[in-house]
């Protein structure tokens, strides 16, 4: 069990994001993502929705979603999750004589229109040879809008350390063992370490880990091996898009 805002909040605030900038990216309102950090389920909706949330905020900080929700099931679900109910049959009314006619003529009125509409749109066609011409549509030439194409960005290595197993030390860089240093320390056990929001982000990521085991590595959304973690000692590693890979040697 751990405390599901608290942990929310200091992955925030260590990235220095703000709720605005969150919203724009969980499509979720600023003022559900703050009652999710203060626990305040009087102010969220029910908990089939309150699931996608948290899963979509946690994620979006680089944490692992699926724990989050499933520590939200067993803190706050306990039975059947809250479903709006509908009205049962026999409690609605029919509705008055007066407005199904009124209803009914109204509908009738708009048949109408539309099948006058038709036969007009079928005396044009018929009148212009069989080929409207509708400026935009079936126009040719050169005034004919091409097709932009836009060019795709490169994938980037979006990877988040946790520390399950117990403490490590690393030391964190971008691109190779040369380039600039993103973080340097040890890692506590049950924190997490992410890389995957600007201006983290990079096409390799290059880290020393004094214990790799004690490590669980999530690179872009799936969780992969880490190199030499089963050996138990000291590795130099590359990230990639795709994959982690032990780091060739300094030349």
């Amino acid at each position: 069990m751990f405390d599901i805002g608290n942990r929310l909040r200091e992955a925030r605030l260590r990235q220095q994001l703000d709720f605005r900038e969150l919203e724009q990216e969980t499509k979720t309102r600023s003022k559900h993502l703050q009652a999710l950090e203060d626990e305040n389920v009087d102010v969220l909706p029910a908990p089939t929705y309150v699931k996608g949330f948290l899963r979509n905020y946690a994620d979006a900080l680089g944490l692992e979603g699926q724990l989050y929700v499933d520590e939200y099931n067993s803190r706050f679900v306990t039975g059947e999750e809250d479903i709006p109910l509908r009205p049962r049959d026999y409690q609605r009314r029919p509705p008055a004589v007066g407005l199904r006619f009124e209803t009914r003529g109204v509908l009738l009125a708009i048949g109408a229109i539309g099948v006058v509409f038709a036969l007009f749109i079928v005396a044009w066609k018929w009148g212009t040879g069989g080929n409207p011409q509708v400026q935009g549509i079936n126009t040719t030439g050169p005034n004919i809008a091409k097709k932009r194409h836009h060019k795709a960005l490169p994938p980037m290595a979006r990877i988040a350390l946790t520390a399950t197993n117990g403490d490590s030390w690393l030391l964190v860089r971008a691109g190779s063992a040369s380039e600039t240093q993103l973080y340097a320390g040890t890692l506590p056990q049950g924190q997490q370490l992410p890389f995957t929001r600007r201006p983290y982000l990079f096409r390799r990521i290059w880290f020393a880990a004094s214990k790799p085991q004690n490590l669980v590595a999530k690179l872009n959304g799936r969780i992969v091996v880490i190199p030499g973690a089963a050996k138990g000692r000291p590795e130099q590693l590359l990230v990639t898009p795709k994959w982690i890979v032990k780091a060739p040697p300094a030349t």
